[in-house]
């Protein structure tokens, strides 16, 4: 194995999310991500501790031999394979129902093996992530990123700080070979444009761009954990608050406290509501009174005191 090869060996292993006879299952479909995931995980974890998912989609020509190919690396690897056919919907935003199906499929065979579940997500994946949650959801949170670990998902490429140039590198090293995806690199989908025209840009600029972005994200994911302490001990348990209260708070904390609220009301992430905390404030000066404030929450004053309910429309969406 070479130096470059066996550093990315090392790097993974550093993560602990990947160690000797612990059992995950790798979600596989079969481009150079998943593929050094995989290979990787049989060689740290033993392959008789490795499972791997495929989920056939039926939605490219190419779908059967991509199969095929995840099937001869299993094999090769000593991994055992399940392999997923999906009916995919008239109607609707396919990728998002690929990915239900599949993390769905994942969370149910990784909790039956009492394993966990990895993703190949990479830095790479990360910096699109949170350019494209930038570009399409103001606040804080869109610029959190991928977790290097959530319940029972995992993502040891991410956690090691791996790029999909290393994820490359590794399989030509170790002769694996990987299928392409056409849609990843064509189309009208807004990750693929982030992938194809504004990371290229952006890697003119600096080479180390991706790993810059994804590294932000780490960093921010950790202060998140202390804002939401002081968000949490600014409500004391509360579900409401007293206007005044709130007026008294530092204006970044207020706007992250009156977001909390709707979010906890609506069960829905709610980021226009801490854009609205001037007009949220005024509601008190004439009376009682609401707003809608977007996101499918409304702020209602009542006895100078804030909490936040659905907005009608929403409700009865619902409801339906």
């Amino acid at each position: 194995m070479s130096d470059p090869a066996g550093h990315v060996l090392d790097r993974v292993e550093a993560t602990g999310l990947l160690a000797a006879g612990r059992p995950v299952v790798v979600m596989l479909s079969g481009g150079r991500d998943s593929a050094c995931l995989l290979d990787l995980a049989a060689g740290i974890c033993g392959s008789e501790h490795v499972g791997a998912l495929h989920v056939n989609y039926g939605l490219r020509e190419e779908a059967g031999s991509d199969e095929a190919f995840c099937r001869e690396l299993c094999e090769r690897l000593g991994v055992a394979l399940e392999v997923r056919s999906a009916q995919a919907p008239e109607a609707g935003n396919l990728q998002a129902w690929a990915r239900d199906y599949r993390y769905g499929a994942g969370a149910w065979l990784a909790s039956s093996r009492d394993a966990d579940l990895a993703a190949g997500h990479t830095v790479s994946d990360q910096a699109e992530t949170v350019l494209y949650r930038l570009a399409v959801s103001p606040g804080r949170r869109a610029l959190l990123g991928m977790s290097a670990r959530r319940g029972r998902l995992v993502r040891p490429l991410l956690a090691a700080g791996l790029t999909r140039s290393d994820t490359t590198l590794w399989c030509q090293e170790r002769g694996l070979g990987w299928v392409d995806d056409a849609t990843n690199e064509e189309g009208p989908y807004a990750r693929t444009r982030i992938r194809r025209e504004v990371l290229p840009g952006l890697a003119e600029l600096n080479p180390a761009a991706e790993e810059n972005i994804a590294r932000s994200a780490d960093l921010l994911r950790d202060e998140a954990e202390v804002l939401d302490l002081v968000v949490e001990t600014a409500l004391a348990g509360r579900e409401e608050i007293p206007l005044d209260h709130l007026e008294a708070l530092p204006v970044a904390l207020a706007r992250l406290v009156a977001r909390e609220l709707a979010e906890r009301a609506t069960g829905e992430p709610c980021p226009r509501a801490a854009g609205r905390l001037g007009e949220i404030l005024a509601l008190a000066r004439p009376g009682p009174g609401a707003l809608d404030v977007g996101d499918g929450a409304r702020a209602v004053v009542e006895g100078g005191v804030l909490r936040f309910e659905r907005s009608p429309e929403r409700s009865r969406a619902a409801g339906r």
